[in-house]
């Protein structure tokens, strides 16, 4: 159950929802942010491009209205966020088959929407670099502004993400935050069986000489989430509006999804997050 902020004076009237009782907690030493969805807007849609793939291939007459059968898909796909994409296409090739469907190809269904998406995110990093659009418009609202605080603060900040290392590099230097990182950034290799955020989260604590109570992470999808709890840190959830970044929304999909996670906190974006970040330090 969610505690309304005004329960904890210091953040009254904020956007964030409390799944749980949450202390400040003044060691934190680790930030560890997500890419797509949690900073980078670059990718915003992605959910409704594989979902438009699915309901392509999904051969059954519908027995429930198409927004019934768009919602399921969605819960679907977003209880896999951050996993390999090809994890979301087996999901849904498994659910054909256990419907009494054809055996589909996993593989296919990947490709297929990794080539729609690969369009959009051109257009838009197309755009940033003729000037047409600025940066920002691709920048999850209000995280310049925070990251510069955290910067401030000294706390060691990371990038965790699937998307392939080259890419994510690439990316968060366009957006204009690559610099905040430095070189804790780490993408996945295209390979899902060689690459693990439980592992690169060990990795980091272990080189910064940290326990995982001093871990802090945001995210838009469950797996960093889980992982950040089950290592005794803090999780907090970036519902980001996949149409309309700054919205201030929540996404009631990826909310459900990430508190389900072990998410502690919900935020729409990062409007309210230096308030937040205070309130965590004891400040």
């Amino acid at each position: 159950m969610t505690t309304n902020t005004s329960a904890i004076p210091a953040l009254a009237g904020l956007s964030c929802e409390w799944q749980e009782s949450v202390a400040p907690r003044p060691e934190i030493g680790l930030i560890v942010f997500d890419f797509d969805g949690t900073l980078s807007w670059l990718r915003h849609g992605w959910p409704g491009f594989m979902s438009d793939v699915f309901r392509e291939n999904y051969p059954f007459p519908l027995t429930e209205s198409e927004a019934a059968l768009r919602s399921y898909f969605l819960h679907e796909i977003l209880a896999l966020n951050g996993k390999p994409s090809i994890y979301q296409c087996q999901r849904f090739v498994d659910l054909v088959q256990e419907r009494g469907g054809p055996l589909l190809e996993a593989e296919a269904l990947r490709a297929e929407f990794q080539r729609r998406l690969d369009e959009a995110i051109a257009s838009r990093m197309e755009a940033i670099r003729a000037g047409t659009k600025p940066a920002s418009d691709y920048v999850i609202h209000g995280a310049y502004p925070f990251l510069e605080r955290l910067a401030a603060k000294g706390i060691t900040l990371a990038i965790l993400s699937t998307t392939v290392q080259e890419r994510v590099v690439e990316e968060a230097d366009l957006l204009g935050i690559g610099g905040f990182f430095g070189r804790h950034i780490y993408g996945g290799t295209g390979d899902p069986l060689r690459f693990s955020k439980r592992a690169i989260f060990d990795r980091l604590l272990a080189e910064e000489g940290i326990p995982g109570a001093r871990l802090l992470s945001f995210g838009d999808g469950p797996v960093e989430l889980r992982d950040t709890k089950e290592l005794g840190g803090l999780g907090i959830a970036v519902c980001s509006d996949e149409d309309h970044n700054g919205s201030g929304l929540i996404d009631p999909h990826k909310r459900i999804t990430l508190f389900a996670a072990g998410a502690a906190v919900a935020i729409p974006d990062y409007r309210d997050a230096g308030a937040l970040l205070d309130f965590l330090l004891g400040q």
